[in-house]
C-alpha cells in the first residue's frame, strides 16, 4: 500500500485547497459579490487539484451562502460571488481548515448532539404536512444509492458517507447547522480515513454502515423522531467505538 494509500488519504482533502484559495481572494478584494469563479476545469489545472474537489469545494461555498451555482454551458453557467465572508461566516470558513486538528472526541461529541437533533427534526417534519411542503431527502437517497457501488475504495465511501450525513443537514433548512456540519466535514473525514488500518473487515463495515444509513433514513420517512435520533447516535458512537480505542465520549452516551 505505501505511498497509494498515503495519497488516497489525502486526496478527500484536496478540495480545502480550493476553499482556501477562494477564501483568501474574497478576503483581500480580488472577488467581489457579482464576480464569476473560474471554471471547474480551469481551477482545477490552477491550482492542481481534481474537477472533484473543485466541485466538493464549490458545494461547502454554496451551503455557506457565499456563491451560487447555475448549471449547463451559457453565460450564466458556474459559480458567482453572492457574499463575501465576514465575521462569523469568516469563522466557519477557517473551522473548515482547523476542523482536521480537533480532538476527535468533541467532533463526535458534537455530531451527535447536532445529527440526533437533525434526525429528529426531521422526521417530525414528516408528519402532518403535505408532500409538497416535506423535507428534501433527494440528496440523501442518492448518495446512499451511490455507496451501494462495490467499486468504491474505502475513501471514496467515506468522502460520500460525509456527503450523506451533510446532505441531512441541508435538508433539515437550519442554515447554523448546516454550516457548522460543512465546517467539521474535514474533521469528520479525517477521523474516518484515519481509523481504517484498525478496522478488521472493511467490506463488513461497510455493508453494516449502508444498512445503518437507510434505517436512518427509513425511520426519518416514517416520521419516528425517537427511533431516527436513537439510529444516527448508534451509527455515529458505533464507527467511533469500532476505530478507536478510547470510549464513546460520556456526554454524548446520553444524547438520546
Amino acid at each position: 500500500m505505501g505511498d497509494e494509500a498515503s495519497a488516497r488519504s489525502i486526496e478527500p482533502r484536496a478540495w480545502q485547497t480550493v476553499l482556501e484559495h477562494v477564501e483568501r481572494q474574497l478576503v483581500d478584494g480580488s472577488l467581489a459579490p457579482g464576480d464569476r469563479l473560474p471554471g471547474e476545469r480551469a481551477l482545477s489545472a490552477a491550482l492542481g487539484v481534481g474537477r472533484s474537489s473543485v466541485r466538493e469545494a464549490l458545494r461547502v461555498l454554496e451551503v455557506l451562502g457565499l456563491i451560487r451555482t447555475h448549471a449547463g454551458s451559457g453565460p450564466n453557467a458556474g459559480a458567482i460571488i453572492i457574499a463575501t465572508p465576514g465575521g462569523a461566516m469568516s469563522a466557519l470558513m477557517r473551522l473548515q481548515v482547523a476542523a482536521s486538528g480537533f480532538p476527535v472526541a468533541d467532533i463526535v461529541r458534537t455530531r451527535l448532539v447536532l445529527e440526533a437533533s437533525v434526525a429528529g427534526d426531521l422526521a417530525d417534519a414528516q408528519a402532518g404536512h403535505e408532500a409538497s411542503t416535506r423535507p428534501d431527502l433527494s440528496a440523501a437517497d442518492r448518495l446512499l444509492d451511490a455507496m451501494d457501488s462495490p467499486e468504491l475504495e474505502p475513501p471514496e465511501f467515506l468522502a460520500l458517507d460525509a456527503a450523506f450525513h451533510l446532505a441531512l443537514a441541508e435538508a433539515s433548512g437550519n442554515q447554523v447547522i448546516t454550516a457548522t456540519m460543512a465546517g467539521l466535514r474535514s474533521g469528520i473525514e479525517g477521523y474516518a480515513l484515519a481509523g481504517l488500518e484498525r478496522l478488521g473487515d472493511w467490506d463488513a463495515t461497510s455493508a453494516r454502515l449502508r444498512r445503518e444509513h437507510r434505517g436512518i433514513v427509513e425511520a426519518i420517512k416514517a416520521a419516528d423522531a425517537a427511533t431516527a435520533r436513537a439510529r444516527i447516535h448508534h451509527h455515529i458512537s458505533g464507527y467511533y467505538a469500532e476505530i478507536s480505542p478510547e470510549p464513546v465520549p460520556k456526554e454524548a452516551a446520553t444524547t438520546c
